[in-house]
């Protein structure tokens, strides 16, 4: 099997994981909780995996071509946190939940970094430059999502930003970065057999993020069966907001590639990263929120499974539709 036919269809793995996750939780009954001990070090694990794929020390490739990065820019932290904001003003008058409220806006917030790499290819986007505006991506969205949740989450939200609880989680997120970062930085120097050695390493561990993500939701739907549990009963407030978020993310796409005369693979890409999430990027922040607050974490779970039912729909429609090649426009 190739690697791009697992990440298509990653979906139903994780659906499965889920699935399973409940039934072990439910078997264990409040005996799971020694899995929570594996939580922690299998989202390392994942983000290391991921961060590895990402040229995080190449922002200056995103430079090269000012147009298609503007309106990336624009899209992914001007316009489309401008849509996440107007999506959780709307669901405070069906769900005032204020863990609802954070869950979404986490998620909302943060532009893919991983998959959406992959979406681009599958969709007939520009692969390069989505490579290339993906470190710049990962390193504004870290700047500015406490500047973002701190503007848009209101004060109901600001009993879950405990920093003794969050410290974990920050660095959980922050420490597979900083190894990744400085294995690149390595490997730049390594002699050639030592490159080739790492890249042959990096190839193997692209094949993590999938498996590794599905053992993350199993473990969490495992050792906090009641929580997720209860959470479910966000779903159908939450799944519309997510699909509003896709539309808009789809029609702004269209708006700034033409206001940027972008070339079609290139209104392609910037649709694709408009639309995908960094979902497990945010994911600790969730999981370590103090008790009552557990709705975050299945509300991010939710966008993520959202999002790819609807990337296998987006794989068709955007080069079809949305972003069609001129000769059959």
């Amino acid at each position: 099997m190739h690697r791009i036919t697992l990440e298509r269809h990653q979906v139903w793995l994780y659906l499965l994981a889920l699935g399973l996750g409940l039934a072990a939780g439910s078997a264990l009954q409040g005996s799971a909780a020694w899995l929570e001990a594996a939580l922690w070090p299998l989202l390392a694990l994942l983000l290391w995996a991921t961060f590895l794929q990402v040229p995080l020390l190449q922002l200056h490739h995103a430079l090269r071509d000012l147009r298609f990065t503007g309106a990336v820019l624009a899209g992914n932290f001007v316009a489309m946190p401008l849509v996440a904001w107007a999506l959780v003003e709307a669901l405070a008058h069906v769900q005032p939940d204020p863990a609802v409220r954070l869950g979404v806006l986490l998620v909302l917030l943060v532009p893919c970094t991983d998959w959406f790499i992959t979406f681009t290819q599958l969709g007939r986007g520009d692969a390069l430059r989505a490579t290339a505006i993906t470190p710049l991506n990962l390193l504004l969205q870290l700047v500015l999502l406490p500047a973002y949740l701190w503007l848009m989450g209101g004060t109901a939200t600001l009993p879950a930003w405990d920093p003794a609880r969050l410290a974990p989680a920050l660095l959980v997120l922050l420490l597979p970065l900083a190894v990744a970062a400085a294995q690149q930085a390595w490997v730049r120097a390594a002699p050639p057999a030592l490159q080739a050695r790492h890249e042959a390493v990096c190839n193997a561990l692209a094949w993590g993020p999938v498996p590794l993500l599905a053992g993350v939701l199993f473990v969490v739907a495992a050792s906090q069966f009641d929580a997720v549990w209860q959470g479910l009963g966000v779903l159908p407030q939450v799944v519309p907001v997510f699909t509003a978020y896709l539309l808009a993310a789809a029609v702004l796409a269209r708006v700034l590639a033409r206001a940027w005369s972008l070339p079609t693979a290139q209104g392609r890409t910037l649709a694709f990263t408009l639309g995908t999430r960094n979902s497990f990027v945010v994911l600790p922040l969730a999981l370590a929120l103090p008790a009552g607050w557990e709705a975050a974490a299945v509300v991010i779970v939710a966008q993520s499974l959202v999002e790819l039912l609807t990337m296998a729909l987006w794989l068709r429609w955007v080069p079809g539709r949305l972003f069609p090649s001129r000769n059959s426009a």
